[in-house]
């Protein structure tokens, strides 16, 4: 019986024991789940100020003829410029002469090819002239295929072609004299076989070649822009019948950029012009760069809106593919202190001399400086949907916010000088 007794007290011991190690563990768990102290870091940070648009770019273009049949053949890289009367595209009269064009081209390459190892000096500085300009362009062919700009590197593969053969013939393989004299014989040949079988379409005046012909060449022109209301720039559709195979030119020099917006943005974009002379404009696709342009006019008012027209002088080779596009004009920046926007505190506490929390209005932050909560003021000078940013509205060493100091996201019972776990 006694040794029955001594069992149970021990397991009853062993028990109780259990219990009071799971409560204090369990308190511990709580306390530690329901803490709600967290901090994060406050940074320097900048924040552009823009105006959203959506417009069309506008330029003085004309569209070339559109010739019927036999093969097109584009003789013109887009963006090219044309001087009047420079050939612009080529039509063949059938699949031969086309074949025939491609192969005269090449028996000039390896021509010109055979002429540069024949005048230049066979020595070792040449070489090494070619060696630089093929590892040249091996790296701008790289770089091409990684930007996805397919037209670029097949350009530059045409031209590498031509470097690596041109630095085969400069190693004095072959007679080049001889070889000189049976392509020139084969260059007759073929030219003579290819008259009359070609006809060449070429520019009426100078201009950059473009091969988008989209509709709306005659729609929007520089001289329809003036005094245009918001209902006539929305409703405008391409012209259906405005095609041609062969493309257009792009006349002249200056380019614009015609965008629906309300009235109160545009006096902004007036006030800010007036102040920096330029502003800058970014398209959301196809320019990889901001562009100057100037604001040249603002419509009459429509129901709140206007339609702006802004100036651009220079990258008009970069536009010739644009036309409907969304932008931003960039007004300026603001540089801050970036916060979360739930640390901004509307009131700061702090205990009196009789321990009592005193609460008064003032916007700012709480801040984790060693283990004590010390408020800073601040000011509000930009608020986005998550963060706000902010800059120190104290002029006293302590109280003024810094860039990467902690500052305090939540906790209970904030005061400044309250000791945080």
């Amino acid at each position: 019986m006694r040794k029955k007794n001594g069992g149970f007290g021990t397991k009853l011991l062993m028990a109780a024991l259990f219990l009071g190690v799971a409560a204090y563990f369990g308190i511990q768990a709580v306390q530690y789940l329901d803490d709600p102290l967290s901090v994060t870091l406050a940074y320097h940070y900048e924040v552009e100020r823009a105006v959203d648009l959506t417009g069309f770019v506008v330029r003085e273009e004309r569209v070339l003829p559109d010739e019927e049949g036999g093969l097109l053949r584009i003789q013109r890289a887009e963006g090219e410029r044309v001087a009047a009367g420079g050939t612009v595209a080529s039509i063949y009269a059938d699949q031969a002469s086309l074949d025939r064009q491609a192969e005269i081209e090449s028996l000039e390459s390896r021509v010109e090819q055979l002429q540069y190892a024949q005048d230049l000096a066979l020595a070792a500085e040449t070489t090494r002239k070619l060696d630089a300009q093929i590892t040249q362009n091996l790296l701008e062919y790289r770089r091409f295929l990684a930007a996805d700009r397919l037209y670029d590197a097949e350009s530059t593969a045409l031209e590498l072609r031509a470097l690596v053969l041109k630095r085969d013939y400069s190693a004095g393989d072959g007679d080049i004299a001889l070889q000189l004299q049976e392509l020139g014989a084969r260059l007759l040949d073929l030219r003579s076989q290819s008259e009359g079988s070609v006809r060449r379409i070429t520019a009426p005046e100078a201009g950059l070649y473009s091969a988008e012909v989209d509709g709306y060449e005659a729609l929007l022109t520089p001289e329809m822009l003036e005094g245009l209301l918001p209902s006539t720039l929305s409703a405008l559709t391409p012209d259906p019948a405005a095609a041609s195979r062969t493309g257009k030119l792009v006349l002249g020099d200056g380019w614009y950029y015609a965008a629906v917006l309300s009235a109160e943005d545009a006096g902004t974009l007036l006030s800010r012009q007036a102040e920096a002379d330029t502003l800058l404009l970014r398209f959301s696709k196809g320019v990889d760069r901001d562009l100057p342009v100037t604001l040249e006019s603002v419509g009459p008012r429509e129901n709140g809106r206007v339609v702006a027209v802004f100036r651009g002088n220079a990258f008009l080779r970069e536009l010739t593919l644009l036309r409907q596009q969304r932008a931003q004009i960039i007004t300026g920046s603001i540089e801050g202190i970036r916060v979360p926007r739930e640390c901004l505190r509307a009131e700061w506490a702090y205990l009196d001399e009789n321990g009592k929390t005193v609460t008064e209005e003032q916007t700012g932050i709480y801040c984790l400086v060693g283990r004590e909560a010390r408020f800073k003021p601040v000011e509000v000078i930009y608020s986005a949907e998550s963060f706000v940013l902010v800059r120190p509205a104290s002029d006293q060493e302590k109280r003024r916010l810094r860039s990467g100091e902690q500052i305090i996201v939540s906790a209970r019972g904030l005061f400044d000088g309250k000791i945080l776990q």
